[in-house]
């Protein structure tokens, strides 16, 4: 099916969007009109929507219906929706939808959206769309794929309002008005000399504060925040959070202005990087989420699976070595799953908090204490909670107080140590120029369960004669 491309619509003549909350009788309605091809329906729910919403629609669609979804927006919902899509949909869309049609889209994108959708494509389509593109926007779009994706290059933008420093207010607010009936976002002017170079910026609320001959190097800041193209994006993040800025400029080496990297996009970035983490630390890939076979899924996560196996097998060896001890108290075997998996639940807690914190730049390595004492102190109070209440339990059950003892005083030390090694571990691993989210999951938990295992039956051991 080739979609019918409604043609370009007037924002400014767009009746007020609204928020939508998706709810299962609202989805099966849609879902119904899709089907039937009630277009007339449809286009009354979703054209007062934001782009955003008509994505999550689409998103909890199948292929098809999705697709026939989309052919019913307007080019400027279109793009936006296309951009909001989640992975496995956008790649259906511009698998299947017409080369003119994908082309009127990129056309109308700023310069960063367009290589994203471009670098998305094969090879062969890719060079197509570029040809079609308009002399300016191709050679920018080219520019932008030679940056690696979560560089500071990949994600700026081209489009931005640029002056000289000898240029007036009033060229400057030109510039700004050009720009702005075509781009969204526009914060700061940029200054820069006969070489290209950034010297400076103004932003936009200063320009209506002085007369309009007056000379915006009289004006402009000269202290500017900026960063290189190869400056990784969990870096560019810790600016934006930092400084509390909405827009940054990229430059070359030599400080010559490239482009601009505003905070919508740094937005995605700390939910991708918060993603790839998270999906680390269990020992997989945020690729995962995308479209890959049951067979490229395992050997990509086979690796970590096998390397916590094999650590979990010297805890088998330390439950070995204490055979007499277990035959003597059988009921120590009940409670050694129940320490293990609360001291490694708290220290996987710890490694989650600490990975956040350095990917947000809210822990700070060379200050490493704060956060090891801040996570101990939490380490203590939790640590004695659960020891005091298995303690209880293991007394009542057992019959003995020195068995409660022995399963309290366990509990509270291995989850001690499993905070301290769930803290540690991955400011370790940054340190040393490894991905913290890497090492924090499958090694720390199967640490924790050789350790807290033989603290547990080594107390039991040596205290064996009074339990």
């Amino acid at each position: 099916m080739n979609p019918v491309v409604p043609a370009e619509t007037d924002v400014s003549a767009r009746s007020p969007r609204h928020m939508l909350e998706v709810d299962d009788e609202l989805m099966r309605d849609i879902e119904e009109l899709t089907r039937s091809r009630s277009d007339y329906l449809l286009l009354n729910i979703i054209q007062d929507l934001y782009p955003a919403d008509v994505a999550h629609l689409m998103d909890r669609m199948d292929h098809e219906e999705s697709q026939y979804l989309f052919s019913l927006l307007a080019n400027d919902i279109a793009r936006e929706a296309l951009l909001e899509l989640d992975e496995t949909h956008r790649e259906y869309l511009l698998r299947t939808l017409p080369p003119d049609h994908i082309n009127e889209l990129v056309e109308g994108m700023e310069s960063d959206d367009a290589a994203d959708i471009v670098g998305s494509l094969p090879g062969d389509r890719a060079e197509a769309i570029l040809k079609t593109l308009g002399v300016e926007k191709s050679s920018r779009v080219e520019e932008l794929l030679r940056y690696g994706a979560s560089t500071a290059g990949g994600l700026m933008a081209k489009e931005m309002a640029v002056v000289h420093g000898k240029d007036t207010v009033k060229r400057a607010i030109q510039v700004v008005r050009r720009l702005a009936r075509k781009q969204k976002n526009v914060y700061t002017v940029y200054v820069t000399d006969d070489h290209d170079l950034l010297v400076g910026s103004v932003a936009l609320q200063d320009l209506l504060l002085y007369a309009p001959n007056k000379r915006v190097h009289t004006l402009m800041t000269h202290d500017v925040l900026s960063v290189t193209t190869d400056v990784d994006q969990e870096e560019v993040a810790g600016i934006f959070r930092k400084y509390d800025i909405v827009s940054l400029p990229v430059t070359d080496a030599a400080g010559r202005l490239l482009g601009r990297i505003t905070v919508d996009d740094i937005v995605d970035v700390l939910e991708e990087e918060h993603q790839e983490d998270v999906a680390k630390m269990v020992g997989s890939d945020a690729e995962e989420l995308e479209r890959r076979s049951p067979a490229r899924i395992a050997l990509m996560r086979l690796p970590w699976v096998l390397i916590t196996l094999l650590i979990e097998l010297g805890a088998g060896i330390v439950i070995h070595q204490f055979d007499a001890t277990l035959a003597k108290v059988i009921l120590l075997a009940s409670f050694m799953p129940i320490i293990s998996a609360i001291s490694g639940n708290t220290g996987l807690q710890s490694a989650a908090i600490v990975v956040r914190g350095i990917a947000t730049g809210h822990i700070d390595l060379n200050r490493w204490w704060i956060p090891v004492t801040r996570q101990l102190q939490t380490s203590v109070i939790i640590g004695g909670v659960c020891g005091s209440f298995i303690a209880v339990v293991g007394a009542v059950w057992h019959g003995h107080v020195t068995f409660g003892l022995v399963v309290g005083i366990s509990m509270f030390i291995s989850v001690n140590i499993s905070g301290f090694v769930g803290t540690v571990t991955p400011m370790l691993s940054k340190r040393l120029g490894f991905d913290p989210a890497i090492t924090a999951g499958p090694f720390e938990t199967a640490f924790q369960d050789v350790v807290g295992i033989s603290i547990f039956l080594s107390l039991a051991t040596l205290l064996l004669h009074w339990l």
